[in-house]
């Protein structure tokens, strides 16, 4: 039998997404009654905005035929209960919320109420004050560790670098170019540096972003329209090694296609729109050139954010940087609207402590 727990009672508030283009509603929602096998009660603390959430706001796959939902999958929070055959994280843990499987049960999503209604929710959700999170979807930290921060390996970090360990496969004194630069480009930015890459482009519309993409480790800024950039990058370098795009749009991929050296690889991590097709002349793929799409950088949780933990503890990884700004949970709209108009450089934090 699973374990009877006191969350039916628990005062919970979240953010909704009940009408795609339209602001989250922020709303009190029902817990069930106990938790079930694998599955893990969180009180968060943090929580940062990936773009994929303005995506998911606009549509960017399609109708989302699981309105309404709760949303965010990046976050930290301390455990305050577990459910039947948890065994990798305990009560009193603090731990990083993230979307891509780790160790542990992947578990039913959790049954929450609204206005008398199913709300809709997968293995994790962040923007809510309380989760029931699956127990593969979360990992155990230092409690020492900046809670801001922590949101972070949720996905910015683990995505970035795995972007550059495991699908770019970037080796020392290859040439990069990095379009867009979020919260992921900019830890897409900062593997790079410590690969030993050069050089560094970064590529923005926001001379903010560019500011911080150089202290993360650009050695090269370009701002503009995309012809310009595109001179740009061939003067500053003729042979490109690695071009990512993390905007999802197909002018933009294609051009990074063009730019790539015979043996380069694009790497695809923005989505694009569902009908925003690629149009390419596929002979070059046959001689060496590579097109990859990343999946959240093929991260592994379990073993990559104990890893970029070590380097963040011997100050190798700048995140204070990273972070623009934050917001409690009844500005969450403010705060993507920021990210809309490019008002906020780096990743939006929601505080809920």
């Amino acid at each position: 039998m699973n374990k009877e727990i006191n969350i039916d009672n628990q005062e919970v508030t979240a953010a909704i997404l009940v009408n795609q283009n339209q602001p989250l509603l922020i709303e009190k929602i029902n817990l069930p009654k106990q938790l079930e096998l694998g599955q893990v009660f969180v009180k968060l603390h943090s929580s940062s905005i990936c773009g994929s959430q303005i995506g998911e706001i606009t549509g960017v796959k399609g109708e989302d035929k699981f309105l309404p939902h709760l949303m965010g999958h990046e976050g930290c929070g301390t455990v305050i209960a577990k459910g039947n055959g948890v065994t990798t994280v305990k009560e009193g843990d603090l731990v990083v919320l993230h979307w891509r499987k780790g160790s542990g049960i992947q578990a039913a999503t959790p049954k929450y109420s609204w206005l008398g209604n199913t709300l809709n929710a997968g293995w994790v959700t962040t923007f809510n004050t309380h989760a029931i999170i699956s127990e593969n979807r979360c990992t155990t930290i230092p409690k020492s560790t900046n809670r801001y921060h922590a949101s972070l390996f949720g996905c910015a970090i683990t995505t970035g670098f795995g972007v550059i360990e495991n699908n770019a496969k970037l080796k020392m004194g290859e040439s990069i170019v990095v379009y867009g630069a979020g919260g992921v480009g900019l830890n897409i930015i900062q593997a790079a540096k410590l690969t030993s890459a050069y050089p560094i482009i970064a590529v923005d519309l926001y001379e903010s972003r560019l500011e911080i993409a150089k202290k993360a480790g650009a050695t090269h800024l370009i701002k503009g329209e995309l012809s310009e950039v595109e001179k740009e990058i061939k003067r500053i370098s003729n042979k490109v090694d690695v071009f990512v795009d993390n905007t999802g749009l197909s002018k933009i991929m294609k051009s990074g296609y063009e730019l790539i050296s015979n043996n380069g690889r694009l790497v695809l991590v923005g989505v694009p729109n569902k009908n925003d097709n690629l149009l390419i002349h596929t002979l070059p793929l046959h001689f060496g050139k590579k097109i990859l799409g990343s999946h959240g950088g093929e991260s592994n949780p379990e073993k990559d954010i104990p890893r970029f933990l070590k380097l963040y503890n011997q100050n190798k990884l700048n995140l204070d940087d990273l972070i623009s700004t934050s917001y409690p949970l009844s500005k969450i709209n403010v705060a993507i609207d920021d990210m809309r108009q490019g008002l906020s450089a780096g990743r939006i934090i929601i505080d809920f402590d």
